[in-house]
């Protein structure tokens, strides 16, 4: 009998460290796993990265050359259930983990640029981008050019011969940034 008293005392404590976990991981910060080489050599595969949500949380536009983590589901909405079902506790309790669809990759372009790729360089506005980063020049491809709408931003891994990014999925809405991880 007592120990269950002893035990029951602890529930409002853990019971609050649970609500403000979430409240952290949702609208604070959180920690995700680079999966594969797509950001090499700025990041490697298995490393963890901790993203700010404060920028998502207030609507900030992440700045260009900013490394962001997206939900790559872009043909379809996002909503706050989303994020809470996404929290690491609640993939705990669910059994779940479905990390493979975030990526992480550096923005390019913010709405209103004009992206384009050609002779395997990247050029926004006109202007060619110096990019130290990037691991490798770009494998030919064809020449491609995108506007990017309202409320979006294109991105790009730094392994640009081995990543799915805007190339392939399109822009990525603002809604579907889950945070920034800032590397100056």
């Amino acid at each position: 009998m007592k120990m269950l008293k002893v035990i029951t005392s602890y529930i409002p404590a853990i019971a609050i460290a649970f609500v403000l976990s979430l409240f952290i991981g949702i609208f604070v910060f959180q920690p995700y796993k680079v999966v594969g080489q797509s950001m090499e050599p700025t990041l490697d595969d298995t490393q963890r990265v901790y993203t700010s949500k404060l920028a998502r949380t207030f609507s900030h536009m992440p700045a260009y050359g900013d490394i962001v983590v997206i939900d790559s589901r872009v043909n379809r909405e996002r909503s706050f259930m989303d994020s809470v079902l996404e929290h690491p506790l609640i993939q705990l309790i669910r059994g779940a983990n479905e990390d493979h669809t975030f990526f992480i990759k550096r923005v390019i372009g913010k709405p209103g640029d004009v992206i384009e790729i050609k002779n395997q360089q990247v050029y926004r506005n006109g202007e060619a981008l110096v990019e130290p980063y990037i691991k490798e020049k770009m494998n030919p491809s064809e020449d491609s050019k995108w506007v990017i709408p309202d409320n979006h931003i294109f991105v790009l891994g730094d392994n640009r011969n081995n990543s799915k990014d805007s190339r392939e999925i399109g822009p990525i809405p603002f809604d579907h940034i889950m945070g920034i991880e800032e590397i100056k």
